[in-house]
Order: C-alpha cells, then sequence, then structure tokens
C-alpha cells in the first residue's frame, strides 16, 4: 500500500468516526424531545374519548396490554388506559377491535366512566367505504355520539341494534353493516368492563405498548 492511500484511508476513517460520533450525540439530545412530543400527541389523541372526566396525571402512565384470549372485541391485542382521581378510578379506555365490518375489522377506541357510562367513541382506524360507511368517523358525521353516556341498561340489551333491525340507533345512509359492527364491539366493551371492573382498575400497569 502506498503512503497516500494509506493516508487517505486514515482520513475516511477518521470522517466516519466523527459522523458517527455525531450522529450519535444527536440522537441522545433529540431523542427525549421527540419522546415527549410522541407521548404529548397521544395524550391529545385520546382524550376527546374521555369527554366529561376529571382525572389526574397522565392517561398512557397507566395502560394496560392484554394478549388475547381476554374476553374483549376481536382477537388481537387490547390496550386499556385506565384514569384516576384522588387515588380512585374515574374511567378507563379501551383501544379494541370490531369484527365484521363490510371491509374487515374496525379498531376502535371506548372511553367508559366508573359508573359504567360512556364517555366517547371513536374510530381509530378502518378501510370502510368512502362516503357510505367511513361515516362512523366523527369528522364525517355525528354519527358516533349516539354513543355518548349510554351504558349496558341503556339501551336495555334489545336496543343496541340498529333502528331497522328493532334497535335504537340510527343507521348510516347506505350502509348497515359497518355500524352493527362498531355497536357490537361497543356492547362487547362495557360487559367486559361490566364484568372485570376491579381488576381492570388494580392491575399493575404495562410498560411497553407493542
Amino acid at each position: 500500500m502506498t503512503p497516500g492511500v494509506a493516508k487517505r484511508g486514515i482520513t475516511l476513517a477518521a470522517i466516519a468516526a466523527i459522523c458517527t460520533t455525531l450522529v450519535a450525540a444527536t440522537y441522545h439530545v433529540t431523542a427525549p424531545l421527540i419522546a415527549a412530543n410522541e407521548q404529548a400527541w397521544l395524550e391529545r389523541s385520546l382524550k376527546p374519548a374521555f369527554a366529561g372526566v376529571d382525572y389526574e396525571g397522565s392517561i398512557t402512565a397507566a395502560k394496560l396490554i392484554l394478549e388475547p384470549p381476554h374476553g374483549l372485541p376481536g382477537n388481537d391485542t387490547a390496550i386499556i388506559y385506565r384514569a384516576y382521581s384522588g387515588g380512585s378510578p374515574a374511567a378507563a379506555l379501551f383501544a379494541v377491535t370490531a369484527r365484521g365490518g363490510y371491509a374487515g375489522p374496525i379498531r376502535i377506541l371506548v372511553g367508559i366512566d366508573v359508573a359504567g357510562a360512556i364517555t366517547g367513541v371513536r374510530i381509530l382506524e378502518h378501510r370502510e367505504t368512502p362516503g357510505l360507511g367511513d361515516g362512523i368517523e366523527e369528522s364525517r358525521s355525528d354519527w358516533i355520539h349516539q354513543f355518548d353516556r349510554r351504558s349496558l341498561g341503556d339501551p336495555p340489551a334489545a336496543g343496541w341494534q340498529l333502528q331497522v333491525d328493532g334497535g335504537e340507533f340510527d343507521q348510516l345512509t347506505g350502509a348497515s353493516v359497518t355500524p352493527r359492527a362498531v355497536i357490537k364491539g361497543v356492547r362487547e366493551t362495557l360487559l367486559y368492563f361490566d364484568a372485570n371492573r376491579e381488576e381492570i382498575f388494580t392491575m399493575p400497569a404495562t410498560s411497553e405498548a407493542p
């Protein structure tokens, strides 16, 4: 190897080492800020489903991650966020999957206060038909607000259906399969909450979400 080639190799190695050090230092400085921003965004995203709930601290600090089988809608991972006030349970927020949508599973958020009343339902993810089934989104219509303050007894079991099926919930124009799936998923979540209320609020938090 000639001295010139060796010198260039040493120079390139030194530059690479400097770049690696700079990247590592930048990550060390920015990682906490990125994590904090992501946390703040998640908190803002979850809060609308906790309408009217007074709670203290972070919604996400006391989350539970449940792997199937767990009794909640869907056969995949469910996440529960717990909210407390004065050390006492205030509400729980469920991220679950409603099966039976027209175009596939529908990921939903269901907020339930400690008394068993729904504080809010929001759609996280779906593949329903634009202009028809996507009316389940709050940004598309107010259909989702029919669940506000509902509970297992309001309406009674027979009322947890579309009006066309003899229940109390409006359907979406041109779409019935999609709202049926959401209604079923919300009621199944209420049933799970009612059967596991104490355990939900006393189980130790899960440190990391999948």
